[in-house]
């Protein structure tokens, strides 16, 4: 247990004492204890006091306070788990769901845990501080390392910085790729690039993907990640993906994908990366989808093995990658690690070891490159790091897992949960970000500081292990937030080794061999993760449950069966994530797992039954049901901060407001005045607009993000599709910092009203969020607004100038084919960084290539022009003399 869980837990022990409006608490069995809950609330509160603000101590990490802190928070531990199953026994119990509820002591037995704790406090207290003094020095020492390892804080423009892409040492590779995918040749052929892992085999091959004659020569390309499973529906819906992302994928069936990718190829000459194939057979079955019409379409394909290269080919070319020269590695290196700084004189040696040690494998570079980006620049450090490397760098792929390992051991302590939590997830999957703090949060991972929200704080976490090189951010939100990261594949089997190691997580890959509750029961893990189908083979079943977090990865699983027919075995988890398994109907024993924070599930409809689960913090939804209605009694759960469904979600009342910080897609009925009165705390908000009532945000005085979407579907029905036809009103609050406008309709008129929001910083109109072909952005200025998207809109003239937008720093055009041109002093903007343009008209490009020129004439070579996925070059010749 974290010391962020202890906090976790005395929160659940506050609301036990004080709180009289949750139904599954206010019972008389539970009220009766509470002068209990009391007792150990002050022990737990007093210990704390005494052990964790002791900050000399806790700094050095002497051996004798680790001890103790260790046996104390396995007495909180124990502690907590006697509550925990005394709560279920009682709720179990009241509901007669479970006849055998006599497994479990109905009473409250925490004499033993309580003086546990107490006599751990007492001798913490007798330990001699005297005996346990350092040196003044090396408490300087360790007060710098520790200050530049565990900042919260993170700079958002810096970490995008350290994610920039350096590419050293692969241009000639690139090169010869690049002429060998576009030579002449009109049947399909195949390019491997073939390497050990961690060598940058992916690296170079989104070089040439992205590279600019390549991107201009193939009318398509696509990309997939094939990996050690081969999977015919995901390599489909990866390739339609990386073409087209607006198809609706999910619900086509194979077959139907297979004929969208056959269009989508069909006739035109194409790029497809595979990358990381594993097997022939792989190959075999994913090569059938490529279509071979003379049209001089390639593939580019990945590989660690040479034979599955040689067996692809026919024509093409194999080219193995190679190891960095010393020169490559150190230039790397000091990319990584300084970005725009150069390396001082005195580190230059020890540095260039480092490099050397290296071995020419770019992974190892770039991981060290993490290491000492979050280390003091000083001459010792790194020559301690680089005399102690030998023993972690081999010449075989263990070498680069102990490199990588180098990294973890100079995690910070609240991070290293947080990375060998990454491990629990299958190799090549998309991380949504959001989940994943969701997840770190329920896990009690994240650490309140009393100045930063729990969100802000877990941020922080996700973006220090991406500045270590640790975590790759895959996708932004168009305001600059991380949507998506993933996990490289070394990367990931060290945070499965390590948390082996730590008895982090028991991971099933293959299938069991005796049913799931032996093994957790002959494990006693925490947390227990699986991509496999699990079955109850025998009616044994262990008394006392140990699980918190199961995470299941399969399609189609009895798991929730298995769950809600032997309740005990699981009555202890916090994490329940069923993210692929489609479920008919809710099951009843999993309205008993009332210590759940998180919970991912697929229903068909809001069963009452689910706002039992009164510690929920995170409740996601899927649905092939739209839309889903919510229950009346949502309020029960007092907890619940995220609430999110792909369907739109209709609250017909509610007795009380929620305390939810987020939800997607909400629509509120007759029976619901306002937004306020729901969710007076909300900061993150998705509406959909199916009716002309006006629409007050003003009220919501926590709100930043907000997405307002008018309906497609219903519009026929309820006849009032155009919001701004119908002079709708709709008030913004002023903490708004996000806002998205989706078939809204609405007049430009009405966009003095969010110019004059002070701390808007993106604004995205999609799908005619706003109509007309004329905006005027008149004299008035959007004071804060650093992105702007506009998507399908009907506009054909826009009028602004660069005093509207003083701070913008990327414009974003996307099939807006009736304007006829961008305002040409927006290019005058000193901040802005961007603009780029995609499926618009040819006058467009007109007034883009004469910002492009005044810009060059004033030397402002840096703004970035992007049209159609193409760079608009700078006219330097202009300026060569």
């Amino acid at each position: 247990m974290s010391y962020a869980n202890i906090q976790m837990f005395m929160e659940k022990l506050k609301q036990l004492m004080y709180c009289n409006d949750i139904p599954v608490i206010n019972n008389p069995s539970i009220i009766c204890e509470r002068p209990q809950f009391q007792i150990l609330y002050e022990e737990l509160d007093s210990t704390i006091q005494t052990i964790f603000n002791h900050e000399d101590q806790d700094l050095h990490n002497f051996e004798e306070v680790r001890k103790v802190k260790k046996r104390f928070k396995a007495a909180a531990e124990e502690a907590e788990d006697i509550v925990d199953v005394f709560l279920s026994t009682v709720h179990c119990r009241s509901n007669r769901f479970f006849p055998r509820s006599d497994v479990f002591q109905p009473s409250l037995h925490l004499e033993v845990a309580m003086s546990s704790i107490e006599s751990i406090k007492k001798e913490f207290m007798t330990l001699s501080i005297d005996n346990m003094k350092m040196d003044s020095s090396l408490r300087t020492d360790r007060l710098q390392t520790q200050s530049s390892g565990t900042s919260h804080t993170r700079n958002s423009r810096g970490s995008k910085k350290l994610l920039e892409n350096v590419v050293v040492g692969f241009d000639r590779d690139a090169e010869i790729i690049r002429d060998k995918l576009v030579e002449d040749g009109k049947h399909r052929d195949v390019v491997s690039i073939v390497g050990m892992g961690g060598i940058g085999k992916t690296t170079l091959a989104n070089k040439v993907f992205t590279d600019p004659y390549v991107v201009y020569h193939f009318h398509v390309r696509g990309w997939v990640t094939v990996s050690q499973t081969y999977d015919k529906r995901d390599l489909l819906i990866q390739v339609l993906s990386s073409i087209d992302d607006q198809l609706e994928l999910e619900k086509a069936t194979d077959c139907q994908l297979r004929a969208m990718l056959h269009k989508h190829l069909m006739g035109k000459r194409y790029l497809i990366v595979i990358d990381d194939i594993w097997s022939i057979e792989a190959w075999d079955k994913s090569q059938l989808f490529f279509p071979d019409d003379n049209t001089g379409s390639r593939i580019l394909l990945t590989s660690r093995l040479t034979e599955v290269a040689s067996h692809a080919k026919s024509h093409g070319l194999i080219h193995q990658l190679q190891h960095l020269t010393e020169e490559e590695s150190w230039k790397l290196l000091c990319e990584k690690a300084f970005q725009e700084d150069e390396c001082p004189e005195w580190l230059i040696e020890p540095g260039k070891q480092i490099a050397k040690n290296c071995h020419g494998l770019p992974l190892s570079v770039v991981v060290m490159a993490g290491v000492l980006a979050k280390e003091p620049r000083s001459e010792d450090v790194w020559l301690k790091i680089s005399c102690s490397f030998h023993s972690y760098i081999a010449s075989d792929e263990k070498g680069c897992l102990e490199t990588i390992a180098l990294s973890y051991h100079h995690l910070p302590p609240h991070l290293r949960d947080c990375f060998l939590y990454l491990g629990g997830f299958p190799e090549d999957y998309p991380i949504s970000s959001p989940r994943l703090l969701w997840l770190w949060m329920a896990e009690g991972f994240i650490q309140e500081d009393g100045s930063q929200s729990l969100k802000e704080i877990a941020n922080s976490y996700l973006m220090d292990l991406v500045d270590r090189n640790l975590l790759i951010i895959s996708k932004w939100y168009a305001w600059g937030d991380v949507r998506r990261c993933k996990v490289h594949d070394l990367v990931r089997q060290v945070c499965v080794e390590k948390g082996k190691e730590e008895n982090f997580f028991l991971k099933i890959d293959s299938p069991p061999s005796n049913n799931l509750c032996e093994v957790i029961t002959t494990y006693k893990k925490r947390r227990v993760v699986t991509n496999q189908e699990m079955h109850i083979m025998s009616p044994s079943l262990p008394t006392t449950p140990s699980v918190q977090s199961l995470l299941c990865f399969t399609r189609k699983t009895t798991l929730t069966d298995i769950i809600s027919k032997f309740f005990p075995s699981f009555s202890l988890l916090r994490v329940l994530s069923l993210e692929k398994c489609r479920l008919l109907y809710f099951p009843p024993g999993l309205a008993l797992l009332v210590h759940l924070r998180y919970l991912y599930i697929w229903l068909s409809s809001f069963p009452p039954s689910i706002c039992t689960l009164w510690n929920l913090q995170t409740l996601i939804v899927k649905t092939s049901s739209s839309p889903m209605v919510l229950p009346s009694n949502i309020s029960n759960l007092v907890n619940l901060r995220h609430l999110r469904c792909n369907a739109d979600l209709y609250l017909p009342s509610v007795g009380k407001p929620l305390n939810l910080e987020f939800i997607t897609k909400v629509e509120l009925g007759d029976g619901v005045d306002n937004f306020k009165k729901c969710f007076p705390r909300i900061k993150e908000l998705t509406s959909t607009l199916y009716s002309d009532k006006e629409k007050d945000f003003e009220v919501l005085h926590y709100l930043q993000i907000l997405t307002l979407m008018g309906s497609v579907e219903r519009e026929f029905r309820r006849g009032a599709p155009n919001l701004g036809k119908n002079h709708i009103r709709i008030g913004f609050p002023e903490t708004l910092k996000v806002l998205t406008l989706v078939r809204c309709g609405l007049p430009w008129s009405d966009m003095s009203i969010i110019q004059s929001l002070p701390n808007l910083e993106a604004l995205i109109l999609e799908d005619n969020g706003f109509e007309g072909t004329l905006w005027e952005t008149g004299e008035d200025q959007f004071q804060r607004l650093k992105v702007l998207r506009l998507k399908k809109l009907n506009i054909k003239q826009w009028k602004a100038s660069s005093i509207n937008f003083p701070c913008l720093e990327r414009l974003r055009v996307v099939n807006c084919v009736h304007l006829e041109e961008i305002p040409l002093e927006l290019g005058d903007i000193s901040t802005l960084e961007s603009i780029y343009i995609l499926n618009c008209d040819a006058s467009l490009l007109v007034s883009l290539q004469r910002i492009r020129n005044e810009q060059d004439d004033v030397g402002n070579y840096e703004l970035k022009i992007k049209v159609d996925g193409r760079k608009m070059p700078s006219c330097v010749s202009k300026h060569d003399d």
